[in-house]
């Protein structure tokens, strides 16, 4: 008994102790003061509301610009499709855009129009008006639905064995700010040969350019021996041009006169509208093509070329470019080794270029002949080929895809 009595009096010794210690430690914690002064206290709080007023009004600010876009987008969506119910009911959409890909019944009903208005264009334009020189006032403005008009004369000198062209105007063009045209003019004449309609350029020339206006009158002549007996056999062939220095021209339209209806020491004006642009025969290029898929390649074969070589072939000398475009992205050229301007050019070169298995489909190859001499180089003709291209050059492509690893060769004409 007495041990358990001295038990319970250390227990409430020890209890009274910590009792003690705890109530020590709290006063020592009241007695605590931070090192701040209460002005330090209220500037960090006024602070602190500061922030928060500042973050508030940036919330806002972003919630209002996000409901003036949406209601913007609202509204232009609106606008669109009220523009798109008034050009169904203005009947804007009667007919459809041509498909970017066409079958072979589609493309073969292309080619024979395309050849139909290549013969219309041979014949004598039954547009052109023909006359002796007179007063340039008394002339027919053009149409307002033509694309403009291509005015000239023509004087042909048998004594001299000389064409002259002079008086060149174009009227009715479509108007354009800060555009300068330019006509280029050829000279072509049938060449007997296997190929259809093959034809040479005995000479060409390029205008000066001014600036596009209602009447642009370029105030130049140009002279070219030509002889009689080869009058039945040439054609002028005059194309109007968009021309920029920076970038290629554009072809707004052509005129093509046959030289046989002239008649000897007569100067005849003559006043046409502007046609649509077609391509001559100018000589073959025979080319190979073979796919690689391995190597995700394409080899390119420049074997030969038929041209018809100048009067001073042996002062000039001739050279191939290929470009070859995947999904429209041209890659970087290759050109081949300059070779003499003959009537037969033999190449045999191969040229290697990267092609996607994926996008061999939507590929094309354009080869474009040059001539190079004294003086500046200037085009001979281009063949293209691609699944997407005329018939021969459909073909050839759709063979290479077939012959996997194997060359194929096919000649293709060269236009211009």
């Amino acid at each position: 008994m007495l041990s358990l009595s001295i038990f319970y009096q250390e227990l409430s010794e020890d209890k009274e102790e910590d009792k003690m210690q705890n109530s020590s430690i709290t006063f020592r914690l009241h007695n605590l003061q931070l090192p701040f002064s209460s002005t330090w206290k209220y500037g960090i709080l006024a602070l602190a509301i500061l922030l928060l007023l500042g973050a508030l009004t940036v919330l806002a600010y972003q919630m209002c610009q996000l409901q003036k876009h949406s209601w913007t987008g609202k509204k232009k969506k609106y606008s669109s499709e009220d523009g798109v119910k008034m050009r169904a009911q203005n009947g804007l959409w009667g007919k459809k855009m041509p498909p970017l890909l066409l079958d072979s019944g589609q493309q073969s009903d292309v080619d024979m129009e395309m050849a139909e208005l290549g013969a219309a264009l041979e014949a004598p334009h039954p547009c052109l008006s023909c006359s002796i020189t007179e007063d340039p006032s008394s002339d027919p403005s053009p149409l307002p639905s033509s694309q403009g008009s291509l005015k000239f004369s023509l004087l042909y000198r048998r004594e001299q064995c000389e064409l002259l062209v002079s008086g060149l105007e174009v009227r009715g063009l479509p108007s354009r700010r800060h555009t300068e045209v330019a006509v280029w003019l050829r000279l072509l004449q049938r060449v007997p040969s296997h190929t259809p309609g093959l034809q040479c350029v005995v000479q060409e020339w390029q205008s000066r350019a001014v600036k596009n206006c209602n009447g642009t009158t370029f105030g130049e002549h140009f002279v070219c021996s030509l002889q009689d007996a080869e009058m039945e056999r040439s054609t002028l062939k005059m194309e109007v041009q968009h021309f920029d220095k920076y970038s290629r021209n554009a072809t707004l339209g052509e005129v093509r006169v046959a030289l046989s209806q002239l008649k000897a020491s007569q100067n005849l004006v003559f006043c046409a509208e502007l046609q649509k642009a077609t391509k001559d025969v100018v000589g073959e290029v025979l080319l190979s093509l073979r796919c690689l898929p391995i190597s995700q390649r394409m080899e390119v074969g420049l074997l030969k070329a038929k041209t018809y070589p100048p009067c001073s072939a042996a002062e000039k000398s001739i050279y191939a470019r290929i470009d070859v475009s995947c999904r429209r992205h041209r890659q970087k050229h290759q050109k081949s080794r300059p070779q003499a301007h003959t009537s037969l050019v033999i190449f045999n070169e191969t040229f290697l270029f990267p092609m996607p298995q994926a996008a061999a489909w939507d590929s094309s190859v354009l080869v474009s002949l040059y001539e190079v001499g004294p003086e500046p180089r200037h085009l001979i003709g281009q063949a293209t080929v691609g699944r997407n291209m005329a018939r021969e050059a459909a073909d050839h492509w759709d063979l290479m895809a077939k012959s996997i690893q194997q060359p194929v060769a096919q000649w293709h004409p060269l236009l211009i």
